[in-house]
């Protein structure tokens, strides 16, 4: 078997072995609130040790909202670097393919959404916790954006170019996770991206 065959296996593992975590840690915090299960119920459940546990999140909270503490962000970024320059015309072409194939990598479902929901509604102040999280995100990608074009992390290109990734990430998103959808989440992103040049190109008034 193949070096890259073997590593592949074994991030398909990782990977099952962080949702479950989640989706666990998820579904008891809906149950019973954040103070009412114990890291060593999750892992129980799971099946996994607490040593295993704490390899993937450093506590329950990072566990509920899916926070790994290598972060899957170094990955995107490492790739969008790789790309190298190429003219602000295809930055956010090359965010959306890596998020892509990021996404692709993840288990997320409708139902996983639904408990992400659940859990958030029984601890409200979670929240706040995913909201710092994905302005630190944010200001990850515009630094990223930033390094690789050479020019200021204050520059309002590299700044747009993030939001407009966020937007159609949120567009995207909603939709691929509404229960009726029947469309993949490659084909929304790059769709909504079709339709945001497509707006952009009208004639300035």
């Amino acid at each position: 078997m193949s070096t890259s065959a073997v590593l592949g296996r074994r991030e398909r593992k990782a990977q099952e072995t962080s949702s479950r975590l989640t989706s666990v840690s998820r579904r008891l915090t809906a149950e019973r609130g954040l103070g009412g299960f114990t890291v060593q119920e999750v892992c129980d459940e799971a099946d996994v040790s607490r040593r295993t546990f704490f390899n993937y999140f450093s506590s329950k909270e990072d566990a509920i909202l899916g926070v790994h503490p290598e972060d899957e962000f170094q990955q995107l970024s490492n790739g969008f670097l790789e790309r190298g320059s190429r003219g602000w015309s295809v930055v956010v072409d090359d965010l959306i393919e890596l998020v892509i194939e990021h996404f692709e990598g993840m288990d997320l479902d409708p139902a996983s959404h639904l408990e992400f929901h659940a859990a958030l509604e029984r601890e409200p102040q979670l929240l706040l916790r995913f909201m710092g999280v994905s302005r630190e995100r944010d200001r990850q990608a515009v630094a990223l954006v930033a390094k690789r074009e050479k020019v200021p992390v204050d520059d309002v290109r590299a700044q747009g170019a993030v939001s407009v990734l966020s937007a159609l990430l949120k567009s995207a998103g909603d939709r691929y996770l509404n229960p009726a959808n029947a469309v993949d989440f490659s084909s929304l992103i790059r769709n909504d991206l079709a339709a945001f040049r497509d707006v952009l190109a009208f004639p300035t008034p």
